[in-house]
């Protein structure tokens, strides 16, 4: 019997020391997962990045109240370094939730704007880029979950017109639904995306996020090890465009 009361102690203390170092390991060295990409953040990001040496600020610049015409928005617009796009998975481990997040600034894409409309537009994403704040997640990610080797990029082509708004003012965010061929691991379905854009300064930047069930794409679970998802995400994007012609 005192045995057995001492492995039973010893399998609790295993127990305690696994959750509490995995909730440790999570919540105080690894820390939260990155926020939403939106355009808050991207303005809050560019203030520090621009902040003199040694004064980092949050205040995003001052928005022009200049109010650009549809007409002036029409040309061919490419996208820009500064994009961004990547995946959202709510993950479990040991008990403990978190967020597993991938990203990268490989993305290339086109937009072509004609009289009050965008007549065409899509975007591809370079997912041998993606990376996340775990070495092995990301092998998984390339390999047994995206197989990037076969199948390297993820894209979006735009298959209607989008309406723009004519007297939308510098930074002043739009509402817009684009419906479009979204390709993943080889799978091509046309899907509705919730979308918010506005013009900033010389850009036009578009953000938003498209909802992803793994089995339908014919995505394998994400699950490994001790660690498990649900079995669905969301693909993330905020787009900076800049005029070509």
């Amino acid at each position: 019997m005192r045995r057995l009361r001492w492995i039973l102690i010893a399998i609790g203390a295993l127990v305690v020391l696994v959750v509490g170092g995995t909730w440790f390991y999570i919540h105080v060295i690894e820390g939260p997962a990155p926020k939403p990409l939106t355009f808050q953040g991207r303005d809050a990001a560019v203030t520090t990045s621009l902040a003199p040496s040694g004064q980092a600020s949050t205040t995003a610049a001052p928005a022009s109240t200049a109010a650009p015409a549809a007409s002036g928005l029409a040309g061919k617009w490419t996208a820009t370094g500064e994009s961004q796009a990547g995946y959202r998975v709510k993950e479990i481990l040991f008990g403990q939730h978190t967020e597993a997040v991938g990203r990268t600034n490989a993305v290339t894409g086109e937009v072509d704007i004609a009289g009050s409309a965008v007549q065409s537009a899509s975007f591809s994403v370079d997912l041998t880029q993606v990376t996340s704040d775990q070495r092995d997640r990301d092998g998984q990610f390339r390999g047994r979950i995206m197989n990037v080797a076969q199948f390297p990029t993820a894209t979006f082509t735009l298959t209607q017109p989008v309406g723009i708004t004519a007297d939308a003012a510098d930074r002043q965010e739009v509402p817009l639904k684009a419906t479009g061929d979204l390709t993943v691991r080889g799978t091509t379905k046309t899907v509705i995306v919730d979308l918010v854009a506005r013009r900033n300064g010389g850009n036009i930047e578009v953000n938003g996020s498209i909802p992803i069930v793994f089995a339908e794409w014919g995505i394998p679970n994400p699950t490994f090890g001790p660690a498990s998802t649900e079995d669905h995400g969301v693909i993330e994007f905020l787009l900076v465009f800049t005029r070509v012609a």
